[in-house]
């Protein structure tokens, strides 16, 4: 089995992720851990550094617990959730995994909902964490 975790460093991702590595030292799924960011100069270089910071920490979570994962730092032009989604089904991923945060419907409407997205289009089951 394949699991994919959506990963910020949030504390919804760190949650996420710990509920991902239970399943998986269960199920003996490998796990892929993905950081989305838009790419080009919408970033700034203490924010790269930041996410691979956050995923490298997350990898090492997982190989401590004997999980063989993959971390994977994306940058194609795609929003975050357009992103994992497409990866996942590329991927041929089993599960996936994200955080949600609560939002208002006014802040959902600005800023979209990466979770909101990746459930209602992803080819797999996903699973929340909150």
């Amino acid at each position: 089995m394949k699991f994919l975790v959506a990963y910020n460093g949030s504390e919804v991702a760190k949650r996420a992720l710990v509920l991902a590595k239970e399943h998986a030292k269960i199920l003996d799924a490998e796990v892929m851990i993905i950081t989305s960011m838009e790419g080009g100069t919408r970033e700034k270089p203490e924010e790269i550094a930041k996410a691979k910071e956050d995923l490298d920490y997350a990898m090492a979570s997982l190989r401590e617990a004997g999980i063989t994962c993959e971390g994977y730092e994306l940058a194609r032009g795609l929003t975050p959730a357009e992103d994992l989604v497409m990866f996942a089904e590329e991927n041929e991923v089993d599960q996936i995994y994200v955080g949600v945060e609560k939002r208002s419907k006014v802040g959902k409407i600005l800023l979209g909902s990466t979770a909101q997205y990746i459930i209602l289009k992803a080819h797999c089951p996903v699973i929340t964490v909150k």
